[in-house]
């Protein structure tokens, strides 16, 4: 490295002990703006050729963005102790890394830099994808152009000339004006004005309406997706959203008093065969019967309805509220809350009992307590605490959830229109996952980027609030404890040096400065519990308004792994279906580190709209030309590509999870696979045999998913909720009894570091 290159440098700190991957080496750290340097002297091996000519030593280098770090810890030692000061770094992408220095004042530099660096940027506009140059290949391939969404939707059999298979493209929100969060281009039935629209805007959260995200090719049915209906304590009903949820089941088929006409039940896909899916016939009703009743315990979907449900029908469209029945009906003391399905009688409702963002976060926070000595010990992660975690539950749930929507869709021949409370989180999930199972062509490369851009990025996923890219101060802290200095040793309880003590006092802070969340937060609408003082209402009574670096500052309590989990999911699919998809799991592992390294534009921001107002692609580069231009290395060798074909095995279009397989994904934790899941998976195991959610949800309807050997059909619908969902259900409505308003509660809810001088590696871009 040159003289001139050197300059750009904040700090330069040789002969730092490295401690990563259960090695130890010895590494001159190089501080820059936008990564911190692991410079590794590696020497190549000898001559081949037999002359005494010995190689010149090289340097391997390591870089670390610094928004991939979630946290650092200092911990200083007096100078008289002759100890060594740490810094421990725990990055996105699982990796855990300490630095040992022998000068503590060296090692409050470059924590201070750090942290700075890090944390103190106060803008977006500062991170390193603003200044990045992407290479020549990178550039060439043109990763801003890949999704059009125009041409998708042509590819979907819909074009803005006019009105294609009942759909039409509306351009309302062309300018944002309407729904800033959403995407310019909205297809709606084409029976619906944009006058209607513009109506049934008020009723739904954050005017994100009941708009399509995908219309199947064989059958004409249709995904749609929304935000929660703002039917509040009185239950509020909206004409105009009824109207448009009606429409939006019946845009592709005729359709008389809810039964869908001969035409719909002509359309029918192949795979609408029973005994070519492996469904059972009419002979076999009763046996499945008793199969649905034994495995009635084992989900949390709950559904909603006052029709009879016959197997085998051809239409039962279906509305899907991904949230616990409680936390829905809960909403409505905000003014929000749920349809009222007596003004939506032409659907069925389902609760699929997935938790919140916050429920989610401190699940990985779980799994990172049992994994993070990664850096000092061989040993296999705690056990029990990943049990504890309940990681694997949330992702089974996640594919229970979204293979009820698909089977509803390429099976049942319904529409399904799905929502959580924005309908930016779980809404994507489901819809993203529901499609990947459904659509053959979203397994491909470009297939799965268009699915992220259309239905993560378009359909405004707040990957800035979520990610928290300018990280925060929070997770920066210095541990001046008893035991700061002395050497990190391993331990088979998984702890690292000070965190006894670190956990007493945090406990001791929490006993002292302990609040009653239930009469000191306010709930927001996407399910957040902001603080009074953090409120807008707050705000606004105190006159206090918040600048640029307040709208971009992350805030913790907003930062959730929600597309890690969509990643997850996707790999169970892939490790599942090892021939059905087109990217192998590496690609998932570094897209996964692309969201984080900052170092491209395509996830900055949280919609649409704040993309287009930065000019994120005429400053940035994209993450896509990234991937297409290494496309080798990510290409799945195993995939068969070839024609669908529903009645022959390993070719249908419809893939389902096996739920039963769920496991841990140990390459992007930078474990073992026997580390993780080991022989046999008891992880799985014991959540599948009693998920329940963190509210007592449980005892469900398991609607036609797929397991290891059978499938369960619809039916037997349960009109009355698990005794503890009751009981909950019951407290609620008479608390909002007691404020004495008029309401309509119809529609409710009825998982010794080696001695070797080996250098650090980690795979890089």
């Amino acid at each position: 490295m040159s003289d001139k290159a050197l300059d750009k440098f904040l700090r330069k700190v040789p002969d730092v002990q490295v401690l990563a991957n259960a090695t130890v080496s010895t590494a001159t750290l190089l501080l820059t703006n936008h990564h911190l340097i692991v410079a590794t002297p590696h020497t190549p091996s000898s001559s081949q050729d037999g002359s005494s000519h010995q190689p010149k030593p090289k340097t391997r280098e390591v870089y670390i963005a610094y928004p991939m770090i979630a946290q650092c810890t200092f911990r200083p030692t007096p100078p008289s102790s002759g100890l060594s000061s740490t810094i421990r770094l725990r990055c996105r992408d699982f990796l855990f890394v300490t630095f040992n220095f022998v000068d503590d004042r060296q090692a409050r530099d470059v924590f201070e830099t750090i942290k700075c660096q890090t944390c103190k940027l106060g803008s977006i506009e500062k991170l390193y994808a603003f200044t990045y140059d992407a290479p020549p290949i990178e550039k060439a391939v043109g990763g801003w152009e890949l999704y059009d969404a125009k041409a998708e939707w042509k590819r979907q059999g819909i074009s803005d000339k006019g009105i294609d298979r009942g759909w039409r493209i509306s351009k309302i929100n062309l300018d944002y004006a309407f729904s800033p969060t959403y995407p310019a281009l909205l297809v709606v039935p084409s029976s619906i004005s944009d006058n209607t629209l513009n109506y049934a805007g008020r009723y739904r959260s954050r005017v994100r309406i009941p708009t399509l995200t995908y219309l199947h090719p064989v059958n004409n049915c249709s995904i749609t997706r929304s935000s929660q209906p703002m039917a509040g304590l009185r239950g509020n009903r909206s004409i105009q959203d009824e109207k448009l949820v009606s429409a939006c089941f019946s845009a592709s088929a005729q359709i008389d008093d809810g039964e869908p006409s001969s035409q719909t039940i002509s359309r029918a896909s192949p795979a609408s065969s029973q005994a070519d899916l492996g469904l059972p016939t009419d002979s076999e009703l009763s046996e499945t019967e008793r199969l649905e009743d034994e495995m009635i315990s084992a989900s949390n979907i709950e559904i909603v309805s006052d029709k009879p449900h016959i197997y085998g029908a051809q239409q039962h469209n279906l509305i899907v509220d991904a949230r616990p029945t409680v936390n829905a009906l809960a909403m409505q003391a905000v003014g929000l809350g749920s349809e009222n399905m007596d003004h939506y009688k032409f659907a069925t409702k389902a609760y699929l009992g997935i938790e919140n963002i916050h429920v989610m976060r401190d699940s990985l926070a779980k799994v990172i307590e049992a994994v993070k000595d990664s850096d000092i010990s061989r040993l296999p992660p705690n056990q029990e605490l990943l049990v504890k975690s309940g990681w694997l539950k949330h992702i089974t749930g996640l594919l229970d959830g979204a293979a009820l929507i698909a089977r509803q869709v390429g099976i049942q021949h319904s529409h399904v229109l799905i929502h959580c409370s924005d309908g930016w989180d779980r809404t994507s999930q489901l819809s993203a996952l529901s499609q990947l199972m459904l659509d053959p062509y979203y397994r491909t490369i470009e297939g799965f980027i268009v699915l992220i851009e259309k239905d993560w990025l378009a359909f405004g996923h707040m990957f800035q609030h979520r990610s928290g890219f300018l990280n925060s101060e929070k997770w920066f802290s210095t541990q001046n404890d008893a035991l700061a200095g002395s050497a990190i040793q391993p331990g088979g309880n998984g702890e690292g040096r000070g965190d006894a003590i670190e956990n007493a006092l945090l406990s001791a802070k929490r006993f002292f400065n302990k609040s009653n969340a239930s009469q000191d937060t306010v709930t927001d609408s996407d399910g957040e519990l902001l603080s009074v003082d953090e409120s807008p209402k707050a705000k606004r009574r105190s006159g206090t308004k918040d600048t640029l670096a307040d709208k971009e500052a992350t805030k913790p309590k907003e930062t959730s792994p929600v597309f890690h989990q969509f990643l997850d999911c996707t790999y169970q699919l892939l490790h599942q279906y090892p021939t059905r998809f087109e990217f192998n799991e590496r690609f998932l592992r570094r897209l996964l580190y692309h969201l984080y390294s900052c170092q491209y534009g395509t996830f900055l921001y949280n919609n649409e709209k704040s993309r287009l107002d930065a000019r994120v692609q005429q400053r940035t580069a994209s993450a896509w030309g990234y991937f297409l231009a290494q496309r080798a290395g990510f290409t799945n060798k195993d995939y068969d590509g070839g024609e669908i074909d529903d009645h022959v095995k390993g070719k249908e279009r419809l893939l389902f999870p096996k739920l039963d397989k769920v496991r841990w994904w140990p390459e992007l934790f930078n474990r073992k696979d026997q580390d993780m899941n080991g022989p046999v998976n008891t992880v799985t195991e014991r959540y599948l045999g009693d998920r329940e959610d963190s509210m007592g949800v449980g005892g469900g309807v398991l609607t036609g998913v797929e397991t290891a050997d059978r499938v369960v059909p619809a039916g037997s619908i349960r009109h009355t909720p698990p005794n503890g969902t009751q009981g909950k259900l019951a407290s609620l409505r008479e608390g909002i009894s007691g404020l004495g308003i008029v309401k309509s509660m119809g529609g409710g809810g009825s998982k010794s570091p080696a001695n070797s001088k080996q250098p650090l590696e980690v795979e890089m871009q």
